[in-house]
């Protein structure tokens, strides 16, 4: 990623991009230590051959495994999330968000990088112009982000030079890890870092560094980008992390911020249109039952409820084709159980199921959609405790209980004919003020007769941190189908702000709000998600508390081992 002037004073932040895909391996790197005479490599997943004898030899398979890379991403749409946090350096050196963005949108490299934007903004792509706010002021294109998925798009040997470092474990995976230097005169925007190299396919699993030389009036940005083994002999993208905090530009400014880039819903349905009808069942006539004396036609509130219930399932399921929404899976069951709780305590049976979903997405929101409670994976991240996560059911409960209905115009599934980009557009589930307040009250009734009644105080510390935070972050803050958690004149629950505890930053046994990416983990490739299994660490200082704040990625690395390729690796995020 770059930063250019346009005209004589003005900065953008863009990605150099080559579009030559056509590799030609060169043999003049240097000979390094001999790989071991167990591994074996395959071109496409498919053909073995034999174990390379030197790094040049290493680096031969490396080139061919990115091409295929290459390959293999022009098929793939997937989903592709910024979100950055602009840091302050305070007097003790203690750098804090002080401002945000964010970028959603899907990401398309089967003719170059095309994009469509979620955000009702300029896309991800080469054709977006930021507007310049002042002179010397900074702007963040999310393409840039989105392209350090790519090492190099015309990756070969005899732009490089390569030295062999070490082997070392990411996860349960051996790693040859391998420094790699533009040679002079390769053009701009080569790779200049470190690789992480598997040693059986010799696929890259992870590089870090930067873009290597600039054009004068450009600067390149430094990531930490990371592909997962999602299927047999693919290892796409899924987390890239970017970091700078002393980077100048203009007369007398410099760069502080952090990022982490997102991917997942990974496309593969147009590799298989073919066999689409040929895998469809149909029942034999003698099959099919006549079961109009089993039950009895729908009384006219039965009718009603279908009806609602038709809605819902439409939106749900086209949300969830989106990538917007996980399927349904283990999360939604815990969360299942904290809504029981609630309703067993204060003797509460529901007529008609409540059901619970993940939204994928990093902004903290919750809503409901009909019967269904929704909640965004970076609300179920930052949640410090149970208590705290019975706090945002309780309100949308609320809302159900109340008989806050559902827009039964979306009964109609053709109003779900809409591009995928549009969707926070063509769908809002806002509930209007005194509906919002109705809930408040209603869910703090609920609070008082459930189980999580004597550790109310840490959801009224979790209300605090983000009263103080939301000024600043705005982007994290702010709801795209929901109302608002919190706005600069009122917050969610607010009742429960005079029973909490006074906010201390520097209590290190006082969590008001975990960091992002700490509970949640997605499978990239099935929408899937699940709790995560880190190990609880203690905290040596108030620094490493991070409320709401953004920290590198460090997923535990595991090869696919079933040949059907059904079950995803373990993606866990560790700070």
């Amino acid at each position: 990623m770059r930063i250019f002037r346009v005209g004589p004073r003005l900065l953008l932040l863009l990605l150099f991009w080559s579009l030559n895909t056509v590799a030609q391996v060169s043999t003049s790197a240097p000979p390094a230590e001999t790989a071991d005479p167990g591994s074996t490599a395959q071109s496409s997943g498919t053909l073995s051959s034999p174990p390379p004898s030197s790094l040049n030899d290493v680096m031969d398979r490396v080139v061919e495994r990115e091409h295929f890379f290459m390959a293999q991403m022009r098929h793939m749409r997937p989903m592709v999330e910024t979100y950055l946090q602009d840091l302050k350096t305070d007097g003790s050196g203690h750098a804090t968000p002080v401002k945000d963005q964010y970028f959603l949108g899907r990401l398309d490299m089967s003719e170059g990088p095309e994009d469509t934007s979620f955000m009702g903004q300029p896309g991800f792509g080469r054709r977006m112009i930021n507007r310049l706010t002042s002179v010397y002021s900074m702007h963040f294109l999310p393409l840039g982000f989105a392209q350090m998925v790519v090492l190099d798009t015309d990756f070969q040997k005899k732009y490089y030079n390569f030295t062999f470092v070490r082997r070392e474990f990411l996860g349960e995976l051996r790693c040859l890890v391998i420094d790699a230097e533009p040679k002079e005169g390769s053009g701009m925007g080569r790779f200049m870092g470190r690789i992480w190299v598997e040693d059986q396919n010799y696929n890259v699993v992870r590089f870090n560094g930067t873009y290597s030389p600039h054009p004068k009036n450009s600067y390149y940005l430094h990531f930490d980008s990371w592909r997962l083994n999602l299927r047999p002999g693919a290892w796409l993208p899924a987390y890239i992390y970017s970091e700078e905090s002393d980077l100048k530009y203009g007369s007398s400014k410099s760069l502080n911020f952090r990022a982490q880039t997102r991917l997942w819903g990974y496309d593969v349905t147009g590799l298989n249109k073919n066999s689409e009808f040929t895998q469809i069942l149909v029942d034999s006539p003698q099959s099919v039952k006549d079961q109009s004396d089993a039950a009895a036609d729908a009384s006219p509130v039965m009718a009603e409820r279908l009806w609602e219930r038709q809605a819902e399932d439409n939106v749900l399921e086209r949300l969830q084709k989106i990538g917007l929404v996980a399927p349904a899976g283990d999360v939604d069951k815990v969360l299942q159980t904290v809504v029981n709780n609630l309703m067993v305590t204060n003797n509460i049976d529901s007529p008609t199921d409540i059901r619970c979903r993940v939204l994928l997405t990093s902004p903290l929101e919750s809503f409901t959609i009909g019967h269904t409670v929704v909640i965004s994976r970076g609300l179920l991240d930052v949640l410090p405790d149970e208590a705290s996560l019975a706090m945002v059911l309780a309100h949308e409960l609320s809302h159900i209980l109340l008989g806050h209905k559902v827009d039964t115009r979306l009964a109609f599934n053709d109003r779900m004919f809409f591009p995928d980009e549009e969707s926070f557009q063509r769908l809002d589930f806002k509930r209007w003020p005194p509906d919002e307040e109705a809930a408040d009250t209603k869910a703090l009734e609920l609070l008082k007769n459930s189980p999580y009644k004597d550790k109310l105080g840490t959801a009224g510390l979790f209300l605090k941190a983000l009263q103080e935070r939301a000024p600043d972050l705005p982007n994290l803050i702010r709801p795209h189908l929901g109302n608002n958690l919190a706005t600069s004149k009122s917050i969610r629950m607010s009742a429960l702000l005079a029973s909490a505890p006074q906010l201390d930053p520097q209590r290190t046994d006082q969590i008001a709000a975990l960091p992002l990416g700490g509970r949640i983990k997605l499978d990239p490739w099935t929408d899937h998600v699940e709790l995560a299994k880190a190990k609880p660490v203690a905290l040596t200082s108030a620094r490493e508390k991070m409320p709401f704040e953004l920290t590198p990625f460090f997923p535990y690395l595991t090869r696919l081992s079933t040949p059907s390729g059904e079950k995803a690796i373990n993606t866990s995020t560790a700070k």
